[in-house]
């Protein structure tokens, strides 16, 4: 019983968090459309390995990972600059011309594995969504991680961010094709935009818990 209760909710963490529009379901979306769908599974499944790893470790020393507030001050701070990247990417790469080489085309040489393994593991945000995530789990007996039951939550973050980001792709796709604007406008605008207002609200995120006990 334990074992399933892991396994649902870790699911349902994982699933509702990779559900919202970041950075990796965009570029899941941009290989489903030109590489297709074995692309984009081995794409996934490079995500979820690095994933693996992070939660595991994250599960494990979270209330370590917490207390070292220096670590989790560098990664408040990157944060801020690498949605700020990411945004551009989009941008530049959206408004290139034809003859151009878009930001996919460049890694096209690559096993999409590969993509997702890089990219998975330079995404230095959920390593605090987890933490988080997990010490609230653990502190709230949602979720029991004696002996081997942690290995069954772990299965079932795995398994929803596989089907949460295959889902939120094949939306994607549907939008794209139902949709003449979404090339003209959700690409090249609302994609970097919505980066953009991400990395501000990381920048008020920063200044209230780090700057406002000196004001």
């Amino acid at each position: 019983m334990k074992a399933l209760k892991n396994i649902f909710v870790g699911f349902l963490v994982s699933f509702i968090g990779s559900i919202p529009l970041g950075y990796l379901n965009v570029i899941g979306f941009e290989i489903y459309s030109k590489l297709g769908m074995n692309s984009l599974i081995l794409f996934l499944l490079g995500v979820i390995f690095v994933e693996m790893f992070v939660i595991y470790f994250t599960l494990i020393f979270a209330k370590q990972l917490v207390n070292n507030k220096k670590l989790m001050k560098i990664i408040d701070f990157f944060a801020i600059f690498f949605l700020l990247i990411i945004g551009y990417s989009f941008y530049a790469s959206a408004n290139q011309t034809m003859d151009q080489q878009g930001v996919l085309e460049k890694y096209a040489m690559y096993s999409p594995l590969l993509i997702g393994v890089f990219l998975s593991a330079i995404n230095f945000l959920q390593v605090p969504f987890w933490t988080g995530w997990n010490l609230y789990l653990i502190n709230g007996n949602y979720i029991s991680i004696v002996n081997t039951l942690k290995l069954y939550y772990i299965a079932g973050t795995l398994i929803g961010t596989f089907v949460g980001m295959l889902s939120l792709v094949l939306i994607l796709n549907v939008l794209a094709k139902n949709t003449a604007s979404f090339f003209k406008y959700i690409i090249p605008i609302v994609i970097p935009s919505f980066f953009v207002v991400l990395a501000f609200f990381q920048i008020v995120k920063v200044c209230k818990k780090y700057y406002r006990e000196r004001v």
